[in-house]
């Protein structure tokens, strides 16, 4: 027989990527990257600093583009190679990124009246222009739906589905009532794909639903229609123009149609899987299971586990029968709900478990903020030049402490107001010890994460890391690594959300019966992994408590306590430090 191929499209916050991936043992055979055509770097961006857009036209384009790409290199780079050979199609994207979308399920950017009108537009994950918006959500459910906050953490975030919807409501009421409804990235490029885009074949994809607007099938799907009037009347009208479903990776949304097959070169029919966001199919490309972290390391992160789901019927909830299930944790016997996750979700990670979703807002673009923004050292000054200075350096010998809050915190404070903080710079600080400072505040985010986690019943057994950071930046790896006191291995694959894409097109498409023998095939890890430095790790265990406590003094408004002591003692590690 042979070889059989599948196709995962990666649509991250720049660039889309298409990548060829055998499925018996997931090779990977073609890529190609096409760069979005609008905006700054693909972003539409304003005088407004939480402003953050995309033309959907880039989407489009970069499907046709990179599909036709990946397979001409995958020609290249195999003997024999067809598209007749590609069986599936599998799609990750940014989010939650939606966009509105008129009757017939098109972008209202496409109608020329709307296309140079932001508001129009696919509203990026990193927009923030809804803060306002998601307090009043957050505060309304407090009151009326307590049961809402509990799946997604306790608040409810700015960079959301409901937040931004409500926020054009606010301030450009003209596109909102023009639009139909409003469709997330991960459900309309699978849906445009194969022909689905009308609001009545539309499939929406429980990964997004789930963990960004609240859908629930113990509720009834989306939020109710008397909840979301109380915000706004027609945000209420709006409720009956969403789906009433969701569906998870393992189904498929239709056949790609003839239009696409000919744009592409791919075979009409073959099936598209339901679209995910990029964390959590490159948690599936990372091998995710139980006990398994995935940290999903780039511009952002994600930090992704499963639990598994135990039934008594078989029934998915997801499918809209949930009552007669029962959540259980293997290490306390139930699930608990976990303050500032973005989510508990059925099936949005892998079908049959609980998919749990956290992160920080900021790691990478710390990175290039402090590279691009602040120039330390002019055109000497970077990423390469910095890591190699920082590395040179001991954990507490510069003496500083920074918050990685540059743009808020997504998980466990859920708090986009937050900004970002140094402390303990003298006349002789340098570019290289705050640098490594900024790295060490990722490094403490983190850590923050995998002790609620574990605080709440959630075991991490093992940390996989992946995304371009973890993939070309070991001083990064080898800092996490001494600051959790956790070994920190690497995915095999250096393109995972697009592997994990693929892996969905494996499924869907026959190659392999399950999600389980999916992974097994097509996903491997890296022989090295960075295990930490006990001397390192007992400086940064002195560090971590002073990172808490400026953490829980400018992020909570329980924090009662005394912030006096926090100079003295970085002064007092970096003496000792600079003395051995």
């Amino acid at each position: 027989m042979s070889a059989t191929f599948t196709i995962g499209l990666d649509y991250g916050t720049n660039s889309v990527r298409a990548l060829v991936v055998n499925t018996a043992n997931g090779r990977e055979v073609g890529t190609a990257v096409w760069n979005y055509e609008h905006g700054t770097a693909g972003v539409i961006l304003s005088r407004d600093p939480n402003l953050a857009r995309q033309h959907p036209a880039d989407y489009v384009k970069g499907a046709e583009v990179t599909i036709r790409r990946a397979l001409a290199d995958a020609k290249r780079n195999v003997r024999g190679f067809k598209p007749g050979q590609v069986i599936g199609i599998g799609v990750d994207t940014t989010g939650s990124t939606p966009l509105p979308v008129d009757a017939n399920g098109q972008p209202l950017a496409f109608q020329k009246k709307f296309a140079k009108n932001p508001a129009a537009m696919a509203w990026l994950w990193k927009d923030h222009t809804g803060v306002a918006e998601a307090a009043e959500i957050t505060d309304l459910a407090k009151g009326i739906r307590p049961q809402y906050l509990a799946k997604c953490g306790g608040t409810y975030s700015s960079e959301w589905f409901f937040s931004k919807i409500l926020h054009c409501r606010r301030t450009a009421p003209e596109v909102f009532d023009a639009a139909h409804s409003w469709v997330e990235l991960a459900d309309y490029v699978p849906a445009a794909l194969t022909g689905t885009e009308a609001p009545d074949k539309l499939t929406v994809g429980i990964c997004a639903a789930g963990h960004k607007a609240m859908f629930n099938a113990e509720w009834g799907g989306y939020p109710d229609a008397e909840f979301l009037s109380q915000l706004d009347p027609k945000l209420g009208a709006l409720r009956a123009r969403l789906r009433p479903t969701a569906k998870s990776i393992d189904e498929s949304v239709g056949g790609l149609t003839a239009d696409w097959a000919k744009r592409t070169g791919l075979p009409a029919g073959i099936p598209v899987a339901v679209g995910a966001f990029d964390a959590h199919l490159g948690g599936v490309g990372c091998g995710i299971k139980p006990g398994a972290l995935v940290k999903i390391i780039g511009t952002s992160t994600c930090d992704m586990m499963v639990v598994p789901v135990v039934s008594g019927t078989g029934v998915s909830p997801v499918q809209g029968a949930g009552a007669d299930r029962q959540d259980a944790c293997p290490t306390t016997g139930k699930l608990a709900d976990i303050p500032g996750l973005c989510g508990i979700v059925n099936g949005s990670i892998l079908p049959g478990f609980y998919g749990l979703e956290a992160g920080q807002s900021a790691v990478g673009d710390i990175f290039n903020w402090f590279v691009n923004y602040i120039q330390p050292g002019g055109k000497t000054g970077t990423h390469e030049t910095l890591t190699k200075a920082a590395s040179k350096l001991q954990p507490g010998e510069s003496g500083l402490l920074a918050l990685d809050w540059n743009n808020g915190n997504r998980t466990i404070l859920v708090d986009q107001r937050l900004t970002g903080l140094l402390l303990g710079q003298t006349l002789y600080t340098t570019p290289a010890e705050i640098y490594r400072a900024l790295i060490e505040a990722t490094a403490f985010g983190a850590l923050t994460i995998i002790n609620r986690f574990e605080e709440y019943g959630v075991k991490v057994e093992q940390i996989i890391n992946c995304g371009g950071i973890a993939e070309k930046n070991p001083v990064v790896m080898q800092i996490y690594a001494d600051v959790t006191g956790r070994p920190m291995k690497v995915s095999r694959s250096a393109q995972t959300c697009a592997l994990g894409a693929a892996i969905a097109g494996a499924v869907v498409g026959g190659a392999h019966q399950d999600y389980a023998s999916a992974q097994k095939a097509m996903t491997g890890l890296k022989p090295r992994d960075f295990k930490p430095n006990p001397k390192a790790h007992d400086i940064y265990r002195r560090l971590y408590p002073l990172y808490r406590k400026l953490h829980d003094a400018f992020g909570t408004k329980e924090w009662n306590g005394n912030l006096f002591d926090v100079m003295k003692e970085l002064i007092q590690i970096r003496n000792t430090v600079r003395k051995t």
